[in-house]
């Protein structure tokens, strides 16, 4: 009796573990048959090989139409770290873990001299997740771009003012560890990648020092980049292939559901893919809450979001086009790929719909 008991228990063991290590497998479709044409798409394809890129992938609906490239080659994918923190978020706000009106003081988050004003403490997790924090202390990760556009510190409310800020996005990071007792990485393995069947990422992780010239950055899934002389709280790194991208654009155009269980809650990526603060109107882009947003218009069924990564890098999500696009270039070696090219290939993906 001990014996079947036994055999038993392997078997669902062996089952559960099979089904919860189960691997996404594409699906494809001609271009035709989801209102894009091939011709045109070979237009796309020589502007790739010409200008740099390394890999791009299209879905329309699930379907991939246009695969080029190294599709499976990790990469970094820089600031569209943000966009995979906004599931982590979700998840944690729906199991109560996190309460997006708790201030920085209740949650003892400070940083080094010069620490938080009370002003500043007095800033919430909405402020921080929709960028408008108020909090303009040394960060780590930040470029000379933000630099030069960051405010004094205390000239803003928290919540009044949106400025693209390392800060609130690495203190994000640290509140959700600091409130679910886990890392990022694991976190994303456990809730996201097992769950909807990412291929290449495994949730390996390190630290660096990102002020040091002799370190070396680690070929994981993941980085912690301390710069401890500006801020006690790292950035978190994250090196994606553009197939997995693709896979978690996916989930969020099937609005957080995945093969019939809902991952990420429905109405968080909807509050969270609302344009909170226009930073270009002419445009029509606005951010959210870790996602840029398209501003609606009459004809918006649902808003279409997207994150960038050092703008060049892309995941874009369109719902009412079933559209799902991935770009990327391998930005850890020397490349000429500049921003033209980038805004160049998205009009050949959009001109390419008949």
């Amino acid at each position: 009796m001990k014996h079947i008991a036994f055999n038993v228990f392997i078997s669902l063991f062996v089952t559960f573990g099979f089904a919860q290590t189960t691997k996404h497998e594409f699906s494809y479709a001609s271009p035709e048959s989801k209102g894009f044409s091939t011709e045109k798409l070979s237009l796309l394809q020589q502007h790739l090989e010409n200008s740099g890129s390394s890999s791009m992938i299209l879905m329309i609906d699930g379907d991939i139409i246009f695969e080029w490239g190294q599709t499976d080659k990790r990469h970094l994918i820089h600031s569209m770290r943000k966009a995979l923190l906004n599931s982590l978020y979700g998840i944690a706000i729906e199991n109560k873990q996190i309460d997006t009106s708790a201030t920085l003081k209740s949650l003892n988050i400070n940083d080094i001299s010069p620490s938080l004003s009370d002003n500043e403490l007095s800033a919430t997790i909405s402020d921080l997740l929709r960028s408008r924090s108020g909090i303009y202390h040394n960060a780590a990760a930040t470029n000379d771009a933000m630099l030069r556009g960051r405010p004094e510190r205390d000239t803003h409310q928290p919540g009044e003012f949106y400025y693209y800020n390392n800060w609130d996005f690495n203190a994000l990071g640290t509140i959700l560890e600091q409130q679910t007792g886990k890392s990022i990485y694991q976190l994303f393995y456990d809730q996201i990648a097992i769950p909807i069947g990412m291929i290449d990422y495994t949730g390996t992780y390190e630290n660096i020092d990102g002020e040091s010239d002799d370190e070396t950055i680690p070929d994981t899934d993941g980085i912690y980049q301390f710069e401890k002389s500006k801020s006690k709280y790292p950035a978190y790194h994250f090196r994606m292939s553009a197939r997995d991208l693709a896979i978690y654009g996916q989930l969020y155009l099937n609005h957080g559901n995945w093969n019939g269980k809902q991952i990420i809650p429905k109405e968080w990526i909807d509050v969270s893919t609302k344009p909170y603060s226009i930073y270009n109107p002419k445009y029509g882009n606005a951010y959210g809450m870790l996602w840029n947003v398209r501003v609606p218009d009459e004809n918006t069924k649902r808003n279409s979001f997207f994150h960038t990564g050092v703008g060049i890098h892309m995941l874009g999500v369109y719902p009412d086009s079933k559209l799902v696009l991935v770009h990327r270039v391998d930005t850890e070696k020397e490349i000429n790929y500049n921003q033209g090219d980038f805004y160049k290939m998205i009009g050949l993906v959009f001109g390419a719909r008949k």
